[in-house]
């Protein structure tokens, strides 16, 4: 049995340094690859509309599918309707009191000013008969009390004025204001929410395919759309390890695909750390020889219409 795995493991990795060797035109085997954009929402619901079929071409911002939302429109309305209720009573808070009270206030005050100069006058004028014993003692006392009387009345009312002016105290102003935050932030969490249940592209891109249909139920967070945007796509080849220090990331190569009428550019941005076949015994010259890493490098968005994911593909370094 162990001969016979020993021979499994060599016949695989001659075929690996023979797929990933040169051939004659100094070129290496790959393949095209595409990393996908799984459109997904965070929110679950039912698929109402999907907008795009598989093979679609999509530009960016563009409306991809849409869940049923009824409920995140209820939430979204009574938090605008508590937003603007706490905004509306912040504001009362600190217009004081109404016109009319102010009104009114300022009347009384008014009156009771005229009253203090009548029993002012009424006071000056009893103080000077007392001289000549003219008025009685009781009399002087009543006048110098209803003087006193008013001065108080028109101070009370002076105050109660300047009070209903000033509008609510400022603990109250404060406690209103926090509450019109904390109802902002309510209204907020209920629009991105009610957003969230429509998804757009967010970048120009083509439609790998379509993982829902219409009228079916999406767990959150599943993906509905997956997206090939054509920056996205490149090529995937091996080079032998003594090829390693030749290879550098940001150079370009060229790419030729079976049936293309014309080569392609990429340019390099990935180099593995790693090997992809690794011998189970000490680094021999001869067991060097097998160690081969992965080269990818990014095909342009200009040929990126002209390839397909999982193509093969010669690579040649320039």
């Amino acid at each position: 049995m162990k001969p016979f795995l020993n021979a499994i493991c060599l016949a695989f990795a001659a075929a690996l340094l023979a797929g990933c060797s040169p051939n004659s035109t100094g070129s290496f085997q790959g393949y095209v690859e595409g990393e996908y954009v799984y459109v997904a929402a965070p929110l679950a619901g039912a698929l109402t509309s999907l907008t795009v079929a598989r093979g679609d071409t999509v530009k960016k911002g563009q409306l991809l599918f849409e869940l049923e939302r009824q409920s995140e429109a209820a939430a979204l309305a009574q938090a605008e309707k508590n937003l603007a209720q706490a905004e509306a009573q912040q504001t009362d808070l600190t217009k004081g009191a109404r016109p009319t009270e102010v009104d009114s206030l300022t009347a009384q005050l008014e009156r009771a000013q005229a009253n203090l100069k009548l029993s002012t006058t009424e006071l000056a004028r009893r103080e000077k008969l007392d001289v000549g014993d003219v008025v009685s003692k009781e009399e002087l006392d009543q006048a110098r009390a209803q003087n006193e009387a008013n001065q108080a009345q028109v101070s009370q009312l002076a105050a109660e004025l300047a009070t209903a002016k000033l509008g609510g105290r400022e603990d109250a102003i404060r406690a209103a204001q926090a509450a019109v935050e904390s109802q902002r932030a309510a209204r907020d969490k209920a629009q991105w929410a009610f957003d969230q249940k429509q998804q757009f592209a967010p970048a120009d891109a083509q439609v790998h395919d379509t993982l829902y249909r219409q009228g079916e139920f999406v767990a959150a967070g599943n993906p509905v759309v997956a997206l090939l945007p054509p920056e996205n796509l490149k090529v995937r080849f091996f080079v032998p390890q003594e090829m390693l220090p030749q290879i550098k990331t940001g150079e370009a190569v060229s790419i030729h695909c079976d049936g293309a009428a014309r080569e392609f550019k990429a340019v390099i941005n990935y180099i593995s750390t790693q090997a992809e076949y690794t011998p189970p015994v000490i680094y021999s010259r001869e067991t060097r020889a097998e160690l081969v890493f992965m080269i990818e490098a990014k095909i342009s968005a200009a040929d990126a219409a002209d390839v397909r994911p999982g193509q093969p593909a010669d690579v040649r370094l320039n």
